[in-house]
């Protein structure tokens, strides 16, 4: 994928003016950005022009940006200093729409707008549950970062929150009208998952004939709560052999591997880091776990649900209830209770759910996704 440098931008390159633009801080690993790709792709697919600018263009989903998207690198390691070079982005393309996600970039998007006094209609997307994920948070800039947003958001012309729970939250939260908020499902089921996930998985755990895999996909952050995970597995491996395996790496790593040692399951417990096609692992687990605290709309429950696997999740905020449907496709359990959570995986194996989980997973397509946000962006 070839980037374009704002400081040696050469507008005449593209014919026509860009329609819409997606700014991101990069493209490493994560639920938004890989939303951002699937959404460039549909937008591309519906004729539109699209550049995904982003602060730094680095991470492994650079290059699944369809050949159509023009990526623009502003050159900050810090989304905050990429707002001048992100002014001039704007002052010299103007595009018809800039779309952001996540709250630092969402409030350097719409300062970016002020300052450059172009007719572009910002639209900031909500991906997380922000109460609790500010409660929780351990730097005084994520802290700051919603005071602004209270402030800048009213000016957005669209606040997309990617469910119900996060759209309530959001209106509450920052202090918005609830008409002011919209909700949009992400878009995460694609041809291309359903492609990806029948790719071999090399690790001699999946072979014929070796113990079932419980499966957790997520980086490895408190968030996500992976050490309620490891106890509620050491209580399952008590029954029966199991194996768990964990793709997605973060700061916790770690403290993970001293927990499963600690409770004396580290020789079945696999911490496989990064995995751009975590499908693969998906299709061939007994079951996949969500154990998150908190959430928005969580994509790897419904890119299992998309492969067929049964699910477990956690009642957290929010997403999974609503994805779930108070339980009709997968077991709910309280957050944090590793007792409650094994009890329901064991459940989950001796029982496989009556449901075919990849029907529910469907209304998480990519059209309908496209769909809304074309209709909330007037284009």
């Amino acid at each position: 994928m070839e980037v374009m440098k704002i400081d040696r931008m050469k507008m005449s390159t593209r014919t026509g003016e860009t329609q819409i633009a997606l700014f991101l801080p990069s493209l490493r690993g994560g639920g938004a950005e890989r939303v951002f790709v699937h959404l460039s792709r549909g937008f591309t697919q519906r004729s539109l022009s699209v550049d995904m600018v982003l602060a730094q263009p680095e991470g492994p989903y650079l290059s699944q940006l369809p050949p159509k998207v023009r990526c623009i690198g502003l050159g900050s390691r810090r989304v905050l200093h990429s707002l001048p070079r992100l002014v001039q982005y704007l002052r010299e393309v103007k595009p018809s729409v800039l779309l952001s996600a996540l709250d630092h970039a969402n409030v350097v998007a719409l300062l970016a707008r002020q300052w450059a006094r172009v007719p572009t209609k910002v639209a900031v997307s909500i991906h997380n549950t922000m109460s609790v994920a500010t409660r929780h948070s351990r730097h005084s800039r994520e802290r700051l970062i919603p005071v602004l947003a209270r402030w800048l958001y009213p000016k957005a012309y669209k606040v997309v929150a990617v469910s119900q729970g996060v759209a309530a939250d959001t209106a509450r939260f920052y202090r918005l009208p609830l008409d002011k908020v919209e909700f949009i499902y992400n878009p995460v089921v694609t041809p291309e998952l359903i492609s990806l996930s029948m790719q071999p998985v090399e690790h001699p755990w999946f072979s014929p004939g070796e113990p079932s895999v419980i499966l957790g996909v997520g980086r490895l952050t408190r968030q996500k709560d992976f050490s309620t995970l490891l106890r509620a597995f050491a209580l399952v491996r008590r029954e029966r052999p199991m194996r768990l395996v964990i793709v997605g790496d973060g700061e916790e790593r770690a403290r993970l591997c001293a927990l499963a040692h600690q409770l004396g399951i580290d020789e079945d417990v696999l911490l496989a880091g990064f995995d751009a096609n975590p499908y693969r692992y998906m299709r061939r687990a007994s079951v996949f776990v969500l154990s998150s605290r908190w959430e928005g709309l969580p994509s790897v429950l419904i890119e299992a649900m998309a492969c067929g696997t049964p699910v477990v999740s956690t009642d957290c905020p929010s997403g999974p209830r609503e994805i779930l449907e108070d339980g009709k496709w997968g077991k709910l359990v309280p957050v944090g209770d590793p007792d409650k959570l094994a009890e329901a995986i064991i459940d989950t194996l001796d029982n496989p759910p009556a449901y075919d989980p990849a029907v529910r997973a469907a209304d998480f397509s990519v059209e309908r996704a496209v769909e809304g946000y074309l209709n909330a962006l007037g284009l």
